[in-house]
């Protein structure tokens, strides 16, 4: 089916750029303009940087960063000279942090030291021992972890500025950069992307540079160009900002408006003086720009299209609204994962208006998708619901370092197990419907339930805890724990946030407690969470306190 395709590597992308149109603005941020040429130059100092460092070939990076430049310059620095990066998300807080950066075998980390409210370096000495004299980390809990970089003025014990670090790399010739570059093979892995999965933690989803393939046929299908221009507020250690902001700009030539995070009033702002043609978000972020749009209306007719997922009902509403507040907007669905990256499924450009709004796409040329029986793997025909399974080119390459639960994820004959549910209907056009699996999708962020409740347990008090999703009208999705105290414990629920406060990401924090003597059971011991999620809708939607 691709065979034919000439592969790329990512991190060489800037440079085609930068010969075909150099003196093109390539990226705006905070009112700072880059042409793809000057790109170019601070991808290859940040690349030099690296190799000073003692980066390798299959080395990897992990960035804990805001979206910013610097992030996207990494990004295909990282790749060029053929290390594997490792976005970290900027909610992270120690307890995700320590186990991450273990987890990913981590050689480097590139963060701040302060951005905005957030201490990441605080966070950071939580989980790793940072010595007071020299930059080695010698932690023996952190084997693969050698050097520490933080992106700030001010210089840290046991840390390295990433300043000091590019002007060592200048030491490096460009033939020793360019020798790096040819070594890359685009079958490698260039990235590892962590999202939540049933054994309680984080897993590494480890991707090729083959996810260009997808991306230029999505290009193509949509007729992007270099004349577009794309709003992303989206965050690049998500699989959705990466792709469809810094790596669909890279890939045709348009212009990035990045912003450090998601501001209704700023993206509006920007969607104006910027003139942007494409604007994704999910549900929540377009709800929240409809509001704002409706409080203070800015001009936005320069908007043709962009990503709103769709499929379960409600986000149907959501598409209705936004066409009568973004007339020259026109929103396309689809269905993707971290796993399979972004477009599985995507939209057409003449999709009827009723398939964009109700329904998830039909394959994209890189994907095979199959409705299948979730027990048995057999396809079953259009209309009946069943498992989301795909196979194709952007399929990962599985978990990094778990290989039993890779095996886990793929059928015998190679077909990714989404664990969602959904249907073909008769028009060929797949609706997502929701998740077979017990995974929360809180504000667009996946949230495993077992890893909130593995370090809850840990609090003295708590004798049995269970997590489940509940419906909020903001977040779409938000945790709701059910405790079980020890006996004679006095714990409160102010007790039990505090316990989570800057040690979990705040959307793994359960917004709603509720004390309980005994769980409803199966046969076999477990814990019936479809009567707790029913429990807590009731209790929410009869504005019981929880």
């Amino acid at each position: 089916m691709t065979e034919w395709y000439p592969k790329k590597c990512i991190g060489n992308l800037v440079d085609d750029l930068a010969r075909q149109m150099g003196g093109k603005t390539g990226l705006s941020f905070n009112g700072r303009k880059y042409t793809f040429a000057e790109m170019a130059d601070h991808v290859d100092s940040a690349a030099r940087a690296l190799m000073s460092l003692g980066i390798q070939q299959g080395d990897h990076v992990a960035v804990w960063l805001n979206n910013s430049p610097d992030w996207l310059f990494l990004q295909y620095a990282i790749s060029k000279i053929g290390a594997i990066i490792v976005p970290l998300n900027t909610r992270f807080r120690s307890h995700d942090i320590d186990y991450v950066l273990r987890q990913s075998d981590s050689k480097l980390l590139i963060t701040h030291d302060v951005s905005g409210p957030i201490d990441y370096l605080a966070l950071l000495k939580e989980a790793v021992k940072i010595p007071d004299n020299g930059t080695d980390i010698t932690d023996p809990d952190f084997p693969s972890l050698k050097k520490i970089v933080i992106l700030s003025d001010t210089k840290h014990s046991g840390t390295i500025l990433w300043r000091d670090a590019k002007e060592a790399g200048k030491s490096i010739n460009e033939s020793e950069l360019k020798e790096r570059s040819e070594h890359v093979d685009p079958d490698d892995v260039t990235i590892i992307l962590y999202t939540s999965g049933s054994t309680g933690f984080p897993k590494g989803v480890m991707h090729s540079h083959n996810i260009i393939r997808a991306m230029e046929e999505r290009a193509y299908r949509l007729n992007i160009t270099s004349k577009d221009v794309i709003i992303n507020y989206m965050p690049l250690f998500h699989a959705f900002g990466l792709s469809e902001g810094s790596l669909m700009s890279m890939l045709t030539g348009s212009m990035q408006v990045l912003t450090e995070n998601f501001i209704p009033d700023e993206a509006l702002d920007l969607i104006e003086r910027e003139k942007v043609t494409i604007m994704h978000g999910f549900d929540i972020q377009i709800k929240m720009l409809i509001d704002a749009q409706q409080k203070k209306p800015r001009r936005t007719d320069s908007l043709r299209f962009g990503w709103l997922p769709a499929g379960p009902s409600n986000v149907t509403p959501v598409a209705r609204k936004a066409k009568d507040v973004f007339p020259t907007w026109k929103s396309l669905t689809g269905f993707g994962m971290t796993e399979i990256w972004t477009g599985a499924c995507i939209s057409a450009l003449d999709d009827t208006e009723e398939q964009r709004f109700e329904a998830s796409a039909t394959p994209a040329m890189t994907s095979e998708v199959r409705v299948a029986d979730p027990q048995t793997n057999e396809p079953l025909p259009a209309g009946v619901e069943g498992e989301i399974q795909i196979r194709g080119l952007t399929v990962t390459r599985g978990y990094y370092n778990k290989p039993k639960e890779t095996k886990e994820t793929f059928t015998e004959d190679g077909w990714l197990k989404s664990g969602d549910l959904g249907y073909f209907r008769e028009d060929g056009h797949l609706r997502f419907v929701g998740r077979l699996k017990d995974m929360l999708k809180v504000g667009g962020e996946n949230v495993d339930p077992m890893e909130v409740e593995g370090y809850i347990l840990g609090l003295d008090g708590i004798q049995q805890i269970s997590v489940v999703g509940v419906y909020d009208p903001r977040l779409g999705e938000v945790p709701i724990a059910y405790i079980q105290k020890k006996d004679n414990s006095s714990i409160t629920k102010e007790n039990i946030i505090e316990f989570c406060r800057n040690k979990l990401a705040s959307y793994k924090i359960p917004k709603h407690i509720v004390f309980v003597d005994e769980y409803p059971m199966t046969a076999s011991g477990k814990i019936r969470k479809v009567d707790l999620r029913q429990d807590a809708a009731t209790r929410l939607s009869s504005n019981v306190q929880a």
